[in-house]
């Protein structure tokens, strides 16, 4: 990668990483960015009627988003090239009754998101993103504002080592109480109601108006890129927002006459994706139906065209860490900037098999764009992802691919933007 396709690469994610500090600011982002792409919206309880050679995409609930371009040239047999990532990340979220007061501090009362890695969370600037819910005069329609405080508002600190001396042994930090954001000081009186009224003043009504809401601890640092050559770029929310960036850039730089290509952002993967938007649902089935029946086909034509059809999972991968060496593979060791990842296994964590590894080795050997593939460590569980969760409601051959990276599930991970450029390329080539 030239110096003008890294500072490109650079100035994109970095951009998407700002906006997007919560599951419904990605949706909401990626809205508005694909509607200046000429994107139409299409509204998912209504019929569709489609054109060949058109651009949609349909948002069934806040936090997860279905997009696709119709080939000018497409028939019932081609069809679907779909490219899935998640919109969520770890984290922590806001419980209802969410001030404690202690001790003259007014402590955020939350909840785990997530496999979180809690030490790294500690000592950082933290801020507030996600909807609240306010009264309405329908109450089967109650109004929902986005908010994102943009600026720093909590933090978690550390304790002193000077109190906890074998603190660099090792220390388990409970969620209920080592882990709770400051919000602030209590004064003199104890301050409740807090968050409610910074809520009320952020969004210009009443603190009764406010019902409810779902809201996001998220780390306000920016990404930036370290090392003696600017090899890494580090940033919170690498996983899986580096995806989602990935697919979007592809889908919308791509044109291909025949098929329909499609870009799906599930939330909940980090929970397991048992929900109505996340993977393991009927979402993605249901729409690639309705697709087919915009465009005037019936079902068995759909049907038959789903064994014509590929998915890419697209999420992050494990890098190689240079101190944990032991944890890995003795041969399949992914290192940043050699590529982006096929992620393989057996037990079938990871959807991929050999056949589409076949397609993905070739189309890459055609532009010669870097790749490495990844295999848990024998004895070691390792994670999973959407994809084999969604090939299973959704009978299509599938790869699970992504970007390595370091810290998974931390405050802030490391990645080289080499291997995201090859990831966006080999999207491209996919969609093409």
């Amino acid at each position: 990668m030239n110096l003008s396709q890294s500072s490109q690469q650079t100035q994109t994610l970095m951009s998407f990483l700002e906006h997007a500090t919560s599951p419904y600011h990605t949706i909401t982002t990626l809205s508005e960015r694909l509607k200046a792409c000429g994107f139409s919206a299409l509204d998912h309880t209504s019929a569709w009627s489609l054109t060949p050679g058109g651009k949609y995409f349909v948002t069934p609930y806040a936090s997860c988003l279905i997009a696709f371009c119709i080939g000018s040239d497409v028939s019932p047999c081609d069809g679907f090239r779909i490219g899935a990532a998640h919109g969520d990340f770890p984290g922590f979220r806001v419980k209802p009754q969410p001030e404690l007061c202690k001790d003259g501090y007014i402590r955020l009362n939350t909840e785990g998101y997530g496999g979180v890695n809690h030490m790294s969370w500690l000592d950082r600037p933290l801020s507030l993103a996600g909807k609240v819910i306010l009264r309405s005069d329908d109450p089967f329609a109650p109004r929902v504002k986005l908010i994102d405080f943009k600026r720093p508002l909590l933090t978690i600190p550390n304790v002193a080592v000077h109190l906890l001396r074998d603190m660099n042994k090792g220390v388990e930090l409970k969620k209920q109480t080592q882990m709770l954001p400051l919000l602030g000081l209590t004064g003199e009186a104890v301050s409740d109601g807090v968050l409610r009224k910074l809520l009320a003043d952020e969004l210009d009504c009443t603190p009764d108006e406010i019902l409810d809401y779902e809201l996001n601890v998220y780390n306000f640092e920016n990404g930036c890129c370290i090392g003696a050559n600017q090899d890494f770029f580090q940033a919170p929310r690498l996983d899986d927002l580096t995806s989602v960036c990935a697919l979007f850039e592809a889908l919308t730089d791509t044109d291909r006459s025949a098929g329909i290509n499609v870009f799906v952002v599930f939330d909940h993967e980090e929970i397991g994706s048992r929900t109505k938007q996340g993977a393991d649902s009927q979402l993605l089935p249901q729409t690639l139906k309705k697709i087919y029946h915009g465009l005037g086909y019936h079902t068995m034509q759909y049907e038959d065209a789903l064994y014509h059809s590929l998915m890419m999972s697209v999420d992050v991968a494990h890098a190689l860490h240079p101190a944990y060496d032991s944890h890995y593979d003795p041969v399949h060791k992914c290192i940043p900037g050699k590529g982006f990842v096929i992620k393989q296994a057996c037990s079938q964590s990871y959807a991929t098999d050999s056949e589409v590894i076949a397609i993905i080795q070739q189309l890459c050997d055609a532009k010669q764009l870097p790749y490495q593939k990844f295999v848990n460590h024998s004895d070691e569980r390792g994670g999973g992802t959407l994809g084999s969760i969604a090939a299973a409601l959704l009978p299509v051959r599938c790869a699970d691919i992504g970007v390595p990276i370091l810290a998974m599930h931390s405050a802030r991970e490391t990645m080289s933007l080499c291997d995201q450029q090859a990831l966006c390329e080999f999207l491209k080539q996919f969609y093409s």
